[in-house]
């Protein structure tokens, strides 16, 4: 019988079946599942490929059971349970030339190496599978895993309209003059493989059509949830599995849709402040895209609450970076490919400074810096928008004009000390993620631009903002210690005799007639104070509020919400009430 005479759905798309070899494995139809698995297993460990089943019966008229009475699910299970999960392949019945039906598993090269439950480690040499040792395995660890192209994958896969968004987007680049195939092959997005051109999973979690991203990524979903309380539970929910760009701009219509602004007068000009700056959620939400795990098979969770947004990322940070260290650290990409490309789209930055433009941009803003979690398979960023620091926005605008810069580090070190009210070297060196011994330099330019003073010698050193600094800010001034000595000294002071002398007709000094809790006027408390009134007042009154702790303390909205949260994390205060205005704390 000839091709011709073939119905059309009776064409294998596999043509000629090929050969056993380093990227093909022939199996008997009486192989189980769990011996397939071993073959996907040890083929993902090495060039990745494609397992045949049923090759020895093509040929056979015996009368007997055939490759397609081997149900695709039964496979795709043994895979899973063998690889706990991180291998993905896929599975289909073909009918050749003649009637013959085979088994294909189409597997990809794994971007790490794959142990069996056992710790065996073992790859495909072509002829065999055999152990892999450590040594071995270790440039297999660094594959791209978006750099892979499903065997099964093809031009069909890609959007017309999802590729012309992306020579939108390039349109700098001369790459986005060349015709469509010529434009993804230079963007690396299109690859050789099996004879035919074939799109990367880089591709398709950029201009893939949505049957695509079900069938190669579909935990390339994200899920937008919309709290209208603190609590968890929400009011609108958006599931959306789209590539990247499309992805993007469908966020921040539905962040956008429920954000506000705040407009900050600057002499002649307007800033306007949100509750949530896009450009901070951009950047937050393209580097979860970006550097989230896809060999996992979870999805981004991103959660709007009134005073936060959270995105929830599969995949811990990787290359050792850590939230404590995540400005200074040489970045780290787990994709490659896909960071290169929205690099090169201009959707990211090619240098790595998201993490520091996410900093600037809240700092500048009064509003506390980002706030990383991580976890062994996954990383929480919060960005909090609980209120801001007007006077500390129009300071910053100010500022930068007669400066020409403000640089991070020396906006870190403010937002600290306008929270804190002081700091040592020691705690503005964790602010900053720097070793103690490489801040000197900076506090010296930022004591010489009138911006800090400082106090003490050695590690008893403490800063504040400057005198001209707590004006401009709207803050009360405290002297501090002398800076000359390490251990504070008695200053000489105004003898109290003649005070007493004066008799009873001698006015009685302000102070004594204030409130206990209330702080002395010309006094900025610090921290520990500041707890310690919080405290104070929830057990005098039963609860305390955001209000009453600002009046207390002379505190601005945005201080006093961070000493509540920080008591309430500490088990020392409960929360009760909802939003930002209705909440209150009482002793837990």
């Amino acid at each position: 019988m000839t091709s011709d005479a073939l119905p059309a759905d009776a064409i294998s798309p596999l043509g000629v079946l090929p050969p056993a070899g380093p990227t093909c494995v022939h199996l008997p139809l009486s192989v189980t599942p769990e011996e397939l698995a071993r073959y996907a297993v040890g083929l993902a460990n090495a060039r990745g490929g494609t397992v045949l089943v049923g090759v020895d019966r093509i040929g056979d008229d015996a009368a007997g059971p055939t490759a397609g009475e081997l149900h695709p699910l039964m496979v795709t299970h043994a895979i899973f349970e063998l690889s706990h999960g991180r291998l993905t392949v896929n599975v289909q019945h073909h009918r050749l030339p003649g009637g013959a039906r085979v088994l294909a598993v189409f597997v990809p090269q794994a971007p790490y190496v794959l142990a069996a439950p056992d710790g065996a480690v073992i790859a495909w040499d072509g002829l065999q599978l055999v152990p892999v040792s450590s040594p071995e395995s270790d440039p297999v660890a660094d594959q791209d895993y978006t750099a892979v192209a499903p065997p099964d994958a093809s031009l069909a896969d890609l959007d017309p309209a999802e590729v012309a968004r992306l020579r939108s987007l390039g349109r700098r680049i001369e790459a986005a003059n060349l015709p469509d195939l010529d434009f993804l092959r230079e963007l690396g997005l299109l690859i050789p493989s099996g004879g035919a051109l074939r799109p990367t999973l880089a591709a398709i979690l950029l201009a893939g059509t949505p049957a695509a991203l079900r069938a190669h990524v579909p935990q390339s979903e994200v899920c937008y949830y919309h709290h209208q309380t603190p609590d968890v539970e929400f009011e609108f929910r958006e599931n959306l599995l789209r590539p990247i760009p499309a992805l993007l701009t469908r966020l921040a219509e539905l962040i956008q849709a429920r954000n506000r602004f705040t407009p900050v007068q600057v002499g002649l000009f307007r800033i306007e402040v949100w509750d949530q700056d896009e450009a901070v959620y951009r950047e937050a939400l393209l580097n979860a895209l970006t550097h989230r795990d896809y060999t996992l098979r979870d999805v981004i969770h991103v959660h709007h609450y009134p005073d936060r947004l959270e995105i929830m990322n599969p995949g811990g940070m990787t290359g050792g970076i850590t939230p404590g260290n995540i400005l200074r650290h040489q970045p780290k990409r787990r994709n490659p490919l896909l960071a290169g490309v929205l690099a090169r789209l201009g959707l990211v930055e090619q240098a790595g400074v998201g993490v520091d433009k996410m900093f600037s941009l809240m700092l500048r803003h009064g509003k506390e810096p980002p706030e990383f979690t991580s976890y062994p398979d996954a990383v929480t960023l919060a960005l909090h928008s609980p209120g801001f620091d007007a006077e500390f926005v129009r300071f910053v605008a100010r500022k930068q004009e007669e400066m020409q810069t403000l640089s991070l580090d020396m906006l870190i070190v403010l937002s600290v000390l306008a929270r804190e009210g002081e700091a040592t070297r020691a705690d503005l060196a964790r602010a900053l993620q720097l070793p103690e011994d490489r801040t000197p330099r900076l506090l010296r330019g930022m004591e010489e631009h009138g911006l800090i003073v400082r106090a003490g010698v050695g590690r008893g050193i403490a800063y504040r903002l400057s005198a001209e600094v707590c004006v401009a800010l709207g803050r009360k001034t405290a002297p501090l210690p002398s800076p000359t000595s390490d251990v504070p000294e008695p200053q000489p002071v105004p003898s109290p005799l003649p005070e007493k002398a004066a008799g009873p007709t001698a006015p009685p000094l302000p102070r004594n007639n204030a409130p206990q809790v209330k702080v002395a006027a010309q006094d900025t408390p610090t921290t520990a104070e500041v707890r310690a009134i919080a405290l104070a007042l929830a057990r005098e009154q039963g609860q305390v509020r955001n209000v009453q702790l600002r009046e207390t303390c002379g505190l601005n909205n945005q201080q006093a919400w961070r000493a509540l949260r920080k008591l309430v994390d500490d088990g020392l205060l409960l929360r009760i009430g909802k939003g930002t205005r209705d909440a209150a704390y009482r002793l837990a």
